[in-house]
Order: structure tokens, then sequence, then C-alpha cells
């Protein structure tokens, strides 16, 4: 059974950080593609960073360029986002994706974590 499942969200004030982080199951992680992404209240989902399996390439929304950084560990499936100076504009839904198998025709979803950024 395919299974994303996110932690490490929380509320933070505006200037602070948090790292999320996505552990997979029930499939070949090590050979997956893995994103984030978040969705804010009345918007819609959005591509935070995304990070390619092998050779390991990373690529950021304009938004979160110098203050997100997006990792992974392929001995314990799991995949990070380190988010630094947190801004209000910053709360929402953040999601875990995955894609896997030739041209990526599996996928899966994570639950969602929350991610407050307020005063």
């Amino acid at each position: 059974q395919v299974q994303l499942v996110e932690s490490g969200g929380g509320l933070v004030q505006p200037g602070g950080s948090l790292r999320l982080s996505c552990a997979a199951s029930g499939f070949t992680f090590s050979s997956a593609a893995m994103s984030w992404y978040r969705q804010a209240p009345g918007k819609e989902r959005e591509l935070v960073a995304s990070i390619t399996a092998t050779p390991i390439v990373r690529n950021y929304a304009d938004s979160v360029k110098g203050r997100f950084t997006i990792s992974r560990d392929n001995a314990k499936n799991t995949v990070y986002l380190q988010m630094n100076t947190l801004k209000p504009e910053d709360t929402a839904v953040y999601y875990c994706y995955g894609a896997w198998g030739y041209r990526f025709k599996y996928n899966s979803w994570g639950q969602g974590t929350q991610v407050t950024v307020s005063s």
C-alpha cells in the first residue's frame, strides 16, 4: 500500500523556521521524483519545490528561492522541506507528492500538514 505521511507543520512566527518531513512507503522511493506543494485558503494548489531521483536536481518556486531547501534521504525513504525566514504568505497546507514508474505513470499525495506563520 502506497503511503506518504507528512509531519512537522505547526504555528511559527514570521522569520522563523520549520522542517517538514514526508515518510514514504509502498513504492521504490529511491527511483521516485518527490515534490512539495501548498494550498492556501481560496487559492489553487501550487508547486513549492521538487527533487529528482538520480541525478538529483532541485527546483523551487520563485517565491521560496533562497529560503526553502528540499532534500531526500533514500535510506529513510523520506523527503524534507527546510523552510527558513518564513512569511505570513507561506501559510498553507503543505502536501507531499511522489511520482514514479515509466513516464511517472504512478503517483500519490500525502494528507497534508498545516503551516501557519503568524505573530
